[in-house]
Order: structure tokens, then sequence, then C-alpha cells
């Protein structure tokens, strides 16, 4: 049997692989990577991937029975890219595919949500075993805010009161391998999020009881908080899709409370003050 990783360098994909290693053999590992020299320190078997090269990704699946594929990051062009993935999947006789789609896809207003319904959509279709894992939120999308909301003396978002259940990438990354590596999981759709929530004024004052310092949060209109992310140097696009994706946790869209993650870990998930704890000690170091 041979599992394949795709992203397998990526912040996702990375602790996919080592979390697999504790569940499989390593032999049975397939590190798929863009930069196969990076991938090599992974430990185990690389072959070169390139979402955006449809002409090596059948040759580069051959022989792999399971697929993880982690969604792309570049926005825009990820239903062609996961589509040329599926169907080189299907022509390589890979027999299962995982698939790290959205929480509340069908629902959702995010405006993430339209790549991964077309993804979810040919995955249906291509007659291969599919199982949806519909990620919520990265604690990492916020925590990575800190330094500069301790520096500028404020946590900044346009949120309002909108519940957020994220986890960390490591939790959802070990439900991934947990998953990938039992074919009981297959023909199943996973909404995978954190056991609790809080909103960004519950997520200041944590930052505020860590760090020694009040932090308030300020909720902002979206448009505002947008110029502000292009104006510390954020590209364009990404600051857009920050402020539209708080619009969208004021909705709750990033919420759920099935534990649907967590039981899966057979743990709970992790809390998100000890993100900000991790996020502390990394930014002090």
């Amino acid at each position: 049997m041979k599992i394949a990783i795709t992203g397998a360098t990526g912040q996702l994909g990375n602790f996919v692989v080592e979390q697999l290693k504790n569940r499989v053999s390593s032999d049975s590992i397939v590190a798929l990577a863009r930069n196969t020299e990076k991938a090599s320190a992974l430990g185990v078997e690389v072959r070169k991937f390139d979402y955006s090269k449809p002409e090596i990704l059948t040759n580069a699946l051959q022989g792999i029975d399971r697929l993880l594929l982690i969604s792309g990051s570049e926005l825009g062009k990820r239903k062609e890219q996961h589509i040329n993935i599926i169907n080189a999947a299907k022509e390589a006789g890979v027999n299962w595919i995982v698939y790290t789609s959205l929480l509340h896809l069908e629902t959702s207003s995010l405006n993430l949500a339209g790549e991964h319904l077309a993804t979810e959509k040919a995955l249906k279709e291509s007659g291969i075993d599919y199982t949806l894992l519909r990620n919520g939120w990265y604690s990492e999308n916020y925590t990575a805010s800190i330094p500069g909301a301790i520096g500028g003396g404020a946590f900044l978002g346009s949120a309002g009161k909108g519940k957020i259940a994220s986890a960390p990438r490591a939790d959802y990354a070990e439900a991934a391998a947990i998953v990938i590596a039992d074919e009981g999981h297959k023909g199943k759709t996973y909404e995978l999020a954190g056991d609790s929530y809080y909103t960004l004024q519950d997520l200041a004052g944590i930052i505020s009881e860590q760090c020694g310092k009040t932090i308030p949060y300020n909720n902002i209109p979206e448009e505002e908080y947008a110029n502000i992310l292009k104006n510390i140097g954020l590209p364009d696009g990404l600051a857009l899709g920050l402020a539209s994706w708080d619009v969208s946790a004021s909705k709750d869209d990033l919420f759920d409370d099935s534990y649907q993650l967590s039981k899966i870990l057979g743990r709970p998930t992790t809390p998100i003050a000890e993100s900000v704890k991790i996020a502390l000690d990394m930014a002090s170091v």
C-alpha cells in the first residue's frame, strides 16, 4: 500500500507526514512536492508534483493507492488544479482520495467556498472512493497577528461577535493521518472544528492576560480593515480576503459544535489559549 500526500512540504502537509509515520511504515508514504530537495528531509519517498503542471501528475501518482489531496494555496487557480489532480488520480488507478475542504461548505459565505464546491463535485463524479475533511479555521490564522497586535496596542478585525471554533494545523493534520490510515473512513464527510469557540474580543482578552498588557479588540468595517492590512504591506488580494473572511466569521461561518474533530482524534482539540501561548513564546525567541 502506498499513501501519497500532496503539498507535503507545506504547513499542513509536513505535519501530516510526521503523524502518518506514527501509524504506517515510512516505506508506504510518498511525499508529493514541488521542491523535492526540501521534501527529502521528511524521510520518506519523494516525487516531483506541481498542481500547475498536469503533464507530470499521472506519472507521479503511479502505484499510489490512497491520496491525501491538500487544497492548493493559489486562490482562483484551485478549481482547475484540483480537477487536474483528480483526473490524473483516476488515470493512475488511485483507489481513494481524502480531500481537505471547507467547514459547512454548502452554507458558507466565505469566498473560498466556490473552488471547494467545484472540487467536491469533481470528486463525486470521478468514480473514485473519497472522504471529505471539511476543515474549519486554523488557530494560526489569528495567532499570527499577535505580535502586530501587541506592537500596535490593539487586535483589529471585522468579525464582530462571531463565534470561531478553530484548532491548530497540527490537530487537523493528525485527523487527516488517522483518517487516511483507516479505510473505515471511506465515503464519510466530516465537519471539523475546535471543541470550544471564542470571539475576537475573547481572543484579545486571552492575549492580554498572557502578555501582561491590555490589548483591546477593535472591530472595524471591512473596507477599513482591508486598507490597514494593505498599508502594512499585505498584497491587495490577501488583505481583501482576510477582511472578507472576518465578515464571514461574524456570521458564525467558522463555528461548529459537533465535536467531529475531537472524536476522530480521540482527545479534546487544542484550546486557543494554548495556541496563544505558543505564539507568544515564538515571538519572544
